[in-house]
């Protein structure tokens, strides 16, 4: 039983930089009674930018600089929503999103980063690399390091910026490049390097640049710049092949158009409390906000001390009660690497440098990233005794009918998704639907429900409704409509629409891409989220033909189309073990739809099709077996999602996967050279899984081809369907 007010308000963090960061690990350890949290990001991984040189250098790994944003949120128990806020509406509280609908908060924080300047030199924006947002510098560095070790001769790579960002990523990109046929410049306006170091610091720099080979131009700020050539203020031009733009500093662009207070440019105006000058509700920190009353530079170690008074302030404003000013101070210690492991030390007119001061930097960093790799096993959290007091809090949540979400919402949200889709979402208050199907059509129907899997109610929403059409496009089969049936957390009612209209809004995306109306549903409240849908259908090929579970005959070729591994992987996410960029492209695998699939399987004379989930891919194979006929499966040929191996190893998988193996271990034989963690794979629960296809093995290479230049890059044939000759129906193989 639950209180009638579990959920009370949104706090929404965009942006996974530094302060956010150590915001979501002080809030976590200390909850706020009914406070729901999200974290919104572009990737799941964001970048430890005092670390970032070293690992473009070759001193790190991508896990020892990286912080997984996704495990922080499962651990800290908020949502990760991966996407780019492009938006604010202040007025109407709500978060614009590049690729899906509006978030809204009741209070919000804004560490985003900054952006390259570009648009001040003509031809910067369409020819350079920039360095920020810094997140994205290790994908594009990669990018032009394998180009760099593909072409023949010299590569000619351009850094434009003499600060310490510029500097440390060409040292940096020096440092790796040691040895190969590269030709590197530094560009800098000013007359000196490290503007806002000492002379002691910029003679040390300008050393580990002429031993590393790097020309350095001062007095040249660059004017103009040609797809492969530069020009200088000074007339002169210089050839490159990669320009890094690591000079200046700007604002999103959509920071101007929000009506928010910004400077002279552009960056968000907040008070010493963080909150935005005309906007108590919107906070920011990092290089997005521009204290008034105290300027600095931009510098991540701003943003590392501002997470404190952050965490406090937010709280203080959820709670009502007093904020405290953030007082950033006048100097603070640079530590600067110059690519080799050597760093210097600067603050003020102290300077130090040499390899004892990069393993100093080296000691502070990992003690950084510490905080987000040994997570605490255990949060605090707040006793149900401690609402004894408040009589408001006292009532019970009834059960049945009673527990249903008002209809109001339920109607107000349907119409509101309808407004948007008006083909593919029916608004109204009927209690039954009319469900159209052509003439002598056979319906097929189908039902399916789900526990949320993912923290993103639209992402639920998307996956859930992918699931549900699977068992359609499993039989061959189109789908015409379909029914909601949702149970929301217990939460006030505007927490209550918000989060239905997501969950709504995700599913009717997939239905809209079907062809499928969404007609209705019913929604209730309960302890978790669960969503599911009624799906029905009719037969999508010409001569009516349905696709059958049984069928399959000996000899058939057993094809899937997606691969596997999605219960162990997100019992992985549960247990924080998974890597985010795994769980990421698990997403993906299962919001990739099965309508083409379904449509080149019965194209190429498929004789029995399924979809693999709940009971893994063994359990639905003898379901397509029946009681006459046995299969020999290639356990090497199994495609995997990335991680998953590594987890059985390890004795991580989903808790119906014992189920499973006691259903379906008695029909399986495996020699003893067969690996065992590869072969719980077959006992795996998938969730929108891929589908299972026997066919006539001379049609089963180009259904193979057809499927990968479709989109199901993992398609391949995995065995073949034979004759029942012993008590074991499926034998596996290694390879």
């Amino acid at each position: 039983m639950r209180s009638t007010a579990d959920l009370t308000r949104d706090l929404v963090l965009v942006g996974g930089g530094h302060s956010h960061a150590l915001v979501l690990r002080m809030l976590a350890m200390d909850p706020i009674e009914g406070l729901r949290t999200t974290l919104i990001s572009p990737s799941s991984h964001t970048p430890y930018s005092g670390m970032l040189p070293g690992l473009i250098a070759g001193h790190y790994r991508f896990e020892d600089v990286h912080i997984d944003l996704s495990r922080l949120c499962q651990w800290a128990q908020v949502r990760f929503v991966a996407d780019e806020v492009i938006g604010i509406d202040p007025k109407q509280k709500r978060l614009l999103l590049a690729g899906r609908p509006p978030i809204e908060y009741d209070l919000t924080s804004l560490d985003i980063g900054s952006r390259p300047e570009l648009d001040s030199v003509p031809g910067a924006r369409e020819n350079a690399i920039p360095v920020k947002p810094i997140a994205h510098l290790w994908r594009r560095w990669r990018q032009r390091l394998d180009r760099t070790t593909e072409v023949d001769g010299k590569r000619r790579i351009a850094v434009v910026g003499g600060g310490a960002g510029g500097v440390e990523l060409v040292l940096a990109i020096a440092h790796c490049l040691r040895g190969k046929c590269a030709e590197l410049q530094l560009f800098c306006a000013a007359s000196q390097i490290l503007p806002h170091s000492n002379a002691r610091s910029r003679r040390a720099a300008m050393v580990a640049l002429d031993r590393l080979g790097v020309r350095v131009h001062l007095s040249a700020r660059v004017t103009l710049i040609e797809p492969s050539r530069l020009f200088t203020q000074r007339d002169e031009h210089h050839d490159y092949d990669d320009l890094f733009w690591c000079t200046g500093a700007a604002a999103p662009q959509w920071i101007a158009s929000s009506g928010l207070a910004t400077d002279d440019r552009g960056f968000l105006a907040v008070h010493n409390t963080l909150q935005v000058v005309n906007d108590d509700s919107i906070f920011a920190a990092g290089d997005i906000a521009a204290m008034i009353d105290h300027p600095r530079p931009k510098a991540g170690v701003y943003a590392v001390r501002q997470a404190p008074v952050l965490a406090h302030n937010l709280r203080a404003a959820l709670l009502e009660r007093p904020l405290r000013p953030y007082r950033p101070q006048r100097r603070f210690l640079s530590l600067l690497s110059l690519g080799r492991k050597i760093a210097i030390a600067d603050r003020g007119a102290f300077c130090a440098h040499g390899p004892w001061v990069w393993r100093w930097k080296d000691r502070i960093d990992r003690s950084f990233m510490a905080r987000f790799e040994q997570l605490p096993s255990r949060m605090p959290g707040i006793g149900a005794d401690a609402l004894s007091d408040d009589p408001a809090l006292q009532q019970m949540v009834c059960g049945g009918c009673a527990a249903k979400v008002g209809a109001d919402a339920l109607s107000d949200v349907l119409q509101q998704v309808a407004s948007d889709h008006p083909e593919y979402c029916v608004g109204g208050v009927e209690d039954a639907a009319v469900v159209p199907a052509p003439a002598n059509a056979v319906i097929v129907q189908s039902v399916d429900m789900l526990r949320a899997l993912v923290s993103d109610p639209w992402q639920m929403g998307r996956i859930a409704a992918n699931h549900a059409l699977s068992d359609l496009y499993a039989c061959g089969a189109r789908p015409v409509s379909a029914l909601a049936a949702v149970t929301l957390p217990f939460a006030d009612a505007p927490l209550l629409r918000r989060e239905l209209r997501q969950l709504l809004d995700g599913a009717v995306q997939v239905f809209a891409a079907a062809a499928c109306p969404l007609r209705g549903g019913h929604s209730m409240q309960g302890e978790e989220m669960s969503i599911g849908f009624v799906v029905n259908g009719v037969s999508s090929s010409a001569d009516g033909r349905l696709l059958q579970k049984s069928g399959a005959q000996a000899g058939d070729v057993l094809v899937v189309t997606k691969p596997l591994g999605t219960g162990v992987l997100f019992a992985a996410h549960m247990q924080l073990a998974a890597d985010g960029r795994d769980v990421h492209a698990a997403i993906e695998s299962m919001l990739q739809s099965n309508r083409l699939a379904s449509q080149l399987a019965l194209a190429h004379g498929s004789h029995a099709c399924t979809d693999i989930t709940g009971f893994g891919l063994l359990g639905h194979l003898l379901e397509m077996l029946g009681d006459d006929l046995g299969a020999r499966l290639e356990l090497g040929k199994l495609p995997l999602l990335g991680g998953v191996l590594d987890h059985l190893r390890s004795g991580i998988v989903s808790t119906m996967q014992s189920v499973n193996q006691r259903s379906a271990s008695r029909a399986l034989q495996q020699p003893s050279e067969v690996e065992q963690p590869l072969a719980q794979v077959l006992f795996d629960p998938q969730t929108s899984g891929g589908l299972l296809i026997a066919l006539p093995a001379s049609r089963a290479p180009a259904l193979v081809l057809a499927l990968q230049q479709a989109g199901f890059a993992a398609a391949c044939s995995i065995g073949e369907v034979r004759a029942l000759s012993s008590a074991e129906q499926v034998v596996v193989f290694a390879s």
